[in-house]
């Protein structure tokens, strides 16, 4: 059992993805409406060796000893992977010993503003940023940021970024009905992009329940009108996440054991993670498809989302 790697992963975009989680749960500089990690309980921009990088460069070696070679393996987790000032230590340890696995980050990107960041970064092979909104009024009502951060500099570190990095960059954009798919937002949106001018856009909407309970998923037709208005060169849709059941990387005994749990008692992603020993950003990818599959609802409460058995 590893305490800082998880999965491999089925991941739609990242095929059988190997998870380093370099902060501990939910160190951020964004406290995200949709998040499906959950409400951030520490929201900084403070950089230091959250997770002590000994230890991950450890587990990391005894896993490629017993264990298949994965697609990539991902800078992800639950919190903002760059705040950990030993990551792109971490990165040159994977490239020195593993040259032959991909790696990618992903991330919200608001530390692109950070020159020693974007430095750490430019040895990944894939990075995928993020970016809701292009006004600071709906960057705040989404993003929830620190208070110090504002959108024009957010932008002006993705561009940065853009201009050192020669590997692939993908700009992922979550979109909630409601509060960032007006004309208006879209048309900042798209004048971002053009700046940024990453390789590939991504759609996203929501899988599972996040951090508040107002919010919806987009429908295949509001991403269709989003991808139809923002006309960039390489825009695309995320897929269901039903279509994670179709990766290798799916085990099928992991589905069950969810299910057999929820089936005693309700439980909430931490209950599970706790009772199965998976970590969260790995036990979400099953719950993704099994509420995509109607297997299982969710029912939020005062502790937060249970999952059960629909009746």
């Amino acid at each position: 059992m590893f305490k800082y790697l998880f999965g491999p992963v089925p991941s739609r975009r990242l095929g059988i993805s190997l998870g380093i989680d370099l902060v501990p749960h939910k160190v951020c500089t964004l406290n995200c409406v949709y998040c499906e990690c959950g409400r951030t309980t520490n929201l900084t921009l403070q950089r230091k060796e959250y997770i002590p990088y000994d230890q991950v460069i450890r587990e990391i070696g005894e896993y490629f000893q017993h264990n298949p070679v994965p697609d990539y393996i991902t800078f992800s987790g639950s919190g903002e992977p760059t705040l950990n000032s030993r990551i792109g230590d971490v990165l040159a340890f994977i490239k020195e010993n593993i040259p032959r696995v991909p790696v990618a980050l992903l991330t919200n990107g608001t530390l692109f503003t950070d020159p020693q960041v974007r430095r750490e970064m430019l040895a990944a092979d894939l990075v995928i940023p993020s970016l809701d909104a292009a006004s600071d009024v709906v960057f705040r009502r989404i993003n929830r940021p620190l208070h110090s951060l504002t959108i024009e500099s957010y932008i002006e570190g993705l561009c940065q970024f853009r201009r050192e990095y020669s590997g692939k960059y993908w700009l992922e954009v979550f979109i909630i009905p409601g509060l960032n798919n007006t004309a208006e937002d879209l048309a900042l949106l798209k004048r971002a992009i053009l700046s940024i001018q990453p390789d590939r856009v991504q759609l996203n909407s929501l899988d599972r329940p996040g951090a508040v309970a107002n919010i919806r998923k987009a429908t295949c037709e509001e991403l269709e009108r989003v991808k139809n208005i923002l006309q960039f060169k390489n825009v695309e849709i995320i897929s269901s996440a039903s279509r994670r059941k179709e990766i290798q990387s799916y085990r099928q005994d992991t589905e069950a054991a969810i299910l057999e749990t929820i089936a005693r008692r309700p439980c909430t992603v931490n209950d599970l993670c706790q009772i199965l020993g998976l970590h969260e950003n790995e036990l979400n990818k099953y719950l993704s498809v099994l509420e995509g599959n109607h297997a299982v609802i969710t029912k939020r409460q005062e502790r937060g989302n249970f999952y059960m058995i629909p009746k």
